[in-house]
């Protein structure tokens, strides 16, 4: 049913290949007017007898092809290829083969293509990666998908755009109306909308009435604020068309319309004032702030089948509409534009190199680089199109027709985040080469733990909405620990600045902050290991220096518990410096309990005086 939306006069340059005869006078006059289910029951009469001529085979093909049989398409296309044909069947016969996963037989008949027009895009394309599959199956995937709740067994669901206020709209053929387009024999397009709940599944889906005609309507594209809305409908409803003198079927082109929300209806309906007779204007996206409207076109100017263009949206109508260019544009079909805030525009291309069918894009509109195949589980060997994404919401929608029709799937982002830290000397300023850097968790479990290079920088991959700490340590500077803040995506750098160790050394200790310890506790806290960590670069650097450790409490709790946790709090220190690479010889330690008190203040002392009671005594014993 999208091909309806792609058309671009294409039959034109489909019935120039071989001659016409009387024979296939009524199936051509089918195939000339839009009605491909009427032309391939003509024209299988035509190849009933065996004798099927090069021309007929090609029609079938191509019809087959605009209305999705792949199956037959690639059947009737392998006959018409054995002639002498044009370079357009060659590449409409590797696109069939691509969607059936047939790469080697699809790169047979693009070189036939790139013989034939060798200065075609996709030409140039085809011979500078004619074997690009494996590379592009491999690369890591941006979404995961699911199917949605709302598929409906025979209907055509596309073009899925979801509001801020949750609603999703879409084009779909589920209507009650008998009446059916001649183009593939299936009921008309009317714009659906469903409510997106909280977990994520849809209600049943409703028509916007007041957007819907007997003809194809949607899909539409909706503003931030959800109060005006851009849709494609078939200008039939207004009577633009022309009539087919021989087969008198009434053949339209796709226009754009505006809505706008007045009391929670779609009301002040006008056509854009580029809609034409001669060409077609459909599938819409509207940029954030409202003043760039997207839209496909084979309008004048364009570089193939269908193009993605835009136009200005201003306060008394509209710009002219400007193509965007060779990055985005292909002698191919490009269609379903979608921008996202941050500019990144998301379309389907044929014309790119892809799985098959179409495959969805997607290009950064503010640099220069090329346009990016979504890769897997987005696009497969079927036709992938219509993919929008609600940044407000973080979720996207896509269609497919990989399950048979064409149906609506979720996407939502794999979210890729690196936490990088630069560690440098917070005095000088100058980078710390060789620093351990550790990444733990919220929790404090180390993760992974990496050195910094030269210029003192480390970086990790990391979960997204996952808060983390760096911890870093350098020789003789003090260990420091640096929150990372929750990423959503990209790069998220802390600046690592370390202090430059000061230890006060006199004749008989080695002075250092207080080694703190939990309440009731013996382990070693992480400030407690930035301190002691001071005493073993001291000890390092003095190799010959032997400490012995005096673990003192405050008078609080009875002599003999406070006796037993300063007893395990001095070995604790002492296991953490054997720990680091100090001799057993060269540290001991005894706990004091409340023996031997700082200030001699009692059961009087003040929490000040208890706080300065309760400290580690590093004694030298020998230098």
């Amino acid at each position: 049913m999208k091909k309806n939306y792609i058309k671009i006069g294409l039959l034109l340059l489909m019935t120039t290949a071989y001659a016409q005869d009387k024979h296939t006078k009524k199936a051509d006059e089918f195939f000339g007017s839009y009605q491909y289910v009427n032309a391939i029951g003509e024209y299988l009469k035509l190849a009933g007898d065996g004798k099927t001529s090069p021309y007929v085979a090609k029609q079938l093909a191509d019809s087959y092809y605009n209305i999705n049989n792949m199956d037959e398409a690639s059947k009737w296309y392998a006959q018409a290829v054995v002639s002498k044909t044009d370079a357009e069947t060659h590449y409409n016969y590797a696109q069939v083969l691509k969607t059936l996963g047939k790469y080697q037989e699809a790169n047979v008949q693009m070189d036939a293509f790139a013989a034939l027009l060798p200065n075609d895009a996709r030409a140039k394309e085809h011979k500078s990666n004619p074997d690009y599959i494996p590379s592009l199956s491999n690369r890591s995937k941006m979404f995961d998908i699911a199917t949605t709740n709302i598929k409906a067994k025979g209907s055509n669901d596309f073009g899925a755009v979801l509001s801020n206020d949750n609603t999703l709209y879409f084009a779909s053929t589920r209507n009650a109306s008998k009446k059916k387009d001649k183009w593939a024999n299936q009921p008309y397009l009317d714009v659906f909308q469903s409510a997106r709940q909280a977990d994520g599944t849809l209600s049943e889906p409703v028509q916007v009435k007041e957007l819907n005609t007997a003809f194809h309507d949607g899909p539409v594209t909706i503003s931030h604020d959800g109060n005006t809305l851009f849709f494609a409908r078939d200008r039939h409803s207004e009577g633009q068309y022309e009539k087919d003198k021989k087969t008198h079927v009434k053949v339209g082109q796709q226009g754009l319309y505006k809505a706008v929300k007045i009391d929670g209806q779609w009301s002040k309906i006008e056509a854009l004032p580029f809609n034409s007779s001669n060409y077609s204007v459909s599938n819409p996206a509207l940029s954030k702030d409202g003043k760039t409207l997207y839209f496909a076109s084979n309008m004048p100017g364009g570089f193939g089948e269908s193009d993605i263009w835009k136009v200005s949206v201003e306060a008394n109508g509209y710009g002219t509409p400007q193509n965007l260019g060779d990055k985005i544009n292909t002698p191919g079909k490009e269609n379903f534009p979608f921008i996202t805030e941050e500019g990144i525009l998301y379309f389907a291309s044929t014309g790119k190199q892809g799985f098959g069918g179409l495959d969805v894009f997607k290009i950064d509109t503010k640099t220069n680089e090329p346009a990016q195949n979504l890769g897997k589980p987005v696009n497969s060997e079927k036709d992938d199109f219509a993919f929008s994404f609600n940044n407000t919401l973080n979720v996207g929608y896509f269609s497919s027709n990989r399950e048979g029709s064409d149906a609506i799937f979720s996407a939502l982002a794999i979210c890729k985040a690196e936490a990088i830290a630069f560690v440098t000397n917070k005095k000088t300023g100058e980078p710390i080469s060789g620093a351990s850097v550790s990444i733990a968790d919220a929790k404090g479990n180390i993760i992974a733990a990496q050195t910094t290079d030269v210029s003192g920088k480390v970086g990790y991959n990391v979960e997204c909405h996952t808060e983390y700490v760096f911890q870093v340590t350098a020789p003789n500077f003090e260990r420091a620990v640096f929150p990372i803040q929750k990423i959503t995506s990209g790069e998220f750098v802390v600046q690592a600045g370390l202090t430059p160790m000061e230890v006060i050394i006199t004749d008989t200790e080695v002075i250092l902050n207080n080694v703190y310890f939990d309440f009731n506790k013996s382990n070693i806290t992480t400030p407690g290991a930035a301190e002691l960590d001071k005493l073993v670069q001291v000890m390092k650097d003095n190799p010959a220096m032997v400490i012995f450790v005096k673990s003192h409490t405050d008078s609080k709790g009875s002599a003999a518990y406070n006796l037993k946790l300063s007893e395990q709090r001095a070995q604790a220190t002492v296991q953490y410096l054997i720990s680091k690479g100090i001799g057993q010889e060269r540290i001991s330690g005894k706990g004091m309990g409340s023996t031997s008190p700082k200030i001699a203040c009692g059961s009087n002392c003040t929490e000040e005086e208890h706080a300065q009671n309760r400290r580690s005594e590093f004694i030298i014993v020998k230098k």
